[in-house]
């Protein structure tokens, strides 16, 4: 299985870069464009200090959009790891290939979501045997 799977990754990297893939690259590269330019804005958003003195309602307002922003920071950084991945994927030749078994992954799957890492198979199985696993953190580790 592991000389299976390099040697789809050496097939990959001989590949010549069609259209769909250079769109799905310019998807991406959109997408990571969008995505600093999100995590720029969101960086930049100075608070003000919470204090007993303010309003209970106003403090509580303030705590909730500061802990929304910073969740919504950490998403935004998070799916930025994603696109960057995919993109350097495209340099080794990689890219449209599964990371667990290497064989190819359905371009539907690629249009709908271009920085997948694992074919439909694989992320099932991912996704049935870590279902425990498969929680709020599971974003943040990569697991999805």
């Amino acid at each position: 299985m592991k000389d299976e799977k390099k040697s789809n990754f050496q097939l990959s990297q001989d590949k010549i870069m069609t259209r769909d893939d250079a769109r799905l690259k310019r998807l991406l590269e959109e997408e990571q464009a969008k995505l600093e330019a999100d995590i720029a804005h969101l960086s930049s958003i100075k608070y003000r200090r919470i204090t007993a003195s303010n309003h209970m309602a106003e403090s509580a307002t303030a705590a909730y959009d500061q802990a929304s922003n910073q969740a919504l920071l950490k998403q935004l950084q998070h799916r930025l790891q994603r696109v960057k991945h995919a993109l350097a994927k495209f340099e080794t030749g990689s890219y449209g290939y599964c990371e667990n078994c290497g064989n190819p992954i359905d371009f539907a799957r690629l249009k709908a979501l271009p920085d997948a890492r694992f074919c439909l198979h694989c992320q099932r199985q991912r996704e049935v045997m870590g279902g425990s696993r498969l929680g709020p953190r599971a974003l943040e580790q990569g697991d999805i």
